[in-house]
């Protein structure tokens, strides 16, 4: 016999199995578009990675093709030779400059070489940093140390002042351009007060501190005579220092004990040779023929432009593939929760 017309019963069971039919074909896309989306991420995680791999070598490549480490005539350090390390520009602690780091490096790859007669520093320099400063003369007094066969020339060009005299004085000779610049020992630290500016301009100072000296040297505030005093003795702290260091480092050379040599004047090559703050002159060239070693090899450690946009380019993408899979984790386990 026939059921028609259905019973309500039968409508409810029948309703019911659609509904559950229905929702479990909408579970299934949900999870499957889950499942596409996470594809999706991995697939541009490992291309981005490609990609940063890629530009790394590229850039890897062009730097090596911008950083050379010249030497004369095509040698290599397999013959007798020079060892030169540069001491050019500014003295600081960044990549692009002379900072100890890099310096060091090169100064012990140089005493290191089995067949570097001497080690010459090649200088043109206004100075910069005591700190690099120092670290740099305290490895050259170290290793001529642990390598006493191997002497250690400064040679100075146009330019051998302050923090650059102070890496000199560590050498065993000095030696200069009879116009070279040599000298000024002593420390400064800029700064301006522009008090009376920004009161016509109708500036003003809104600096909060916590502790009374915290906006010492402020360019809005005059200075007190107490800051004033401890300033100077901070100046004057690291003036000593420098003064320790070349006395130490120049020794009986130095020929008068005029303050005036440390009051940071600065003179002719051919001055510095009469007072002993340096010894003869010459350049790289007689160096060698004193020496007679024909060829001269440079060690000095050079960093491209190239290797600031790398390490910023891949610091950056790391990051992005840090937050890419950071994101993907999150989403898988929210997927998980539900």
């Amino acid at each position: 016999m026939s059921d028609w017309p259905p019973k309500p019963q039968n409508e409810v069971q029948n309703s019911n199995n659609k509904t559950g039919q229905e929702w479990q074909i909408l579970e299934k896309a949900v999870l499957a578009s889950v499942e596409e989306q996470r594809r999706t991420r991995r697939w541009g995680i490992f291309f981005k990675f490609l990609t940063f791999l890629y530009l790394l070598f590229v850039f890897v490549l062009l730097g090596r093709g911008c950083t050379t480490s010249e030497s004369s005539g095509g040698t290599s350090s397999s013959t007798a030779h020079l060892a030169v390390v540069n001491i050019i520009g500014t003295i600081d602690s960044s990549n692009q400059s002379v900072n100890s780091e890099d310096t060091n490096k090169a100064l012990e790859r140089a005493f290191e070489a089995k067949n570097s007669k001497a080690v010459a520093l090649n200088i043109n320099s206004p100075g910069g940093s005591p700190v690099q400063s120092d670290e740099i003369w305290q490895e050259i007094r170290y290793l001529k140390k642990q390598h006493p066969d191997k002497k250690v020339y400064a040679v100075i060009g146009d330019m051998g002042a302050s923090g650059a005299y102070y890496i000199a004085s560590a050498a065993d000779e000095i030696i200069v351009n009879p116009s070279s610049l040599v000298g000024s020992i002593g420390v400064i630290m800029p700064n301006y007060g522009i008090t009376g500016l920004a009161q016509k301009l109708g500036i003003e100072d809104r600096t909060l501190t916590s502790g009374s000296n915290k906006d010492i040297l402020s360019m809005t505030k005059p200075v007190n005579p107490a800051q004033r005093e401890h300033i100077q003795s901070v100046l004057d702290n690291v003036h000593a220092h420098f003064i320790n260091a070349v006395k130490e480092g120049r020794g009986t050379r130095l020929k008068s004990n005029d303050p005036a040599i440390f009051s940071g004047l600065f003179w002719t090559g051919e001055q510095a040779i009469q007072l002993g703050v340096a010894d003869r002159t010459g350049n790289l060239d007689t160096l060698m023929r004193e020496l007679k070693v024909e060829n001269k090899v440079n060690y000095t450690i050079e960093r491209s432009p190239f290797e600031s946009i790398l390490g910023k380019m891949g610091s950056e993408l790391g990051q992005g593939i840090s937050q890419s899979v950071s994101q993907q984790l999150k989403t898988e386990q929210q997927a998980k929760l539900q």
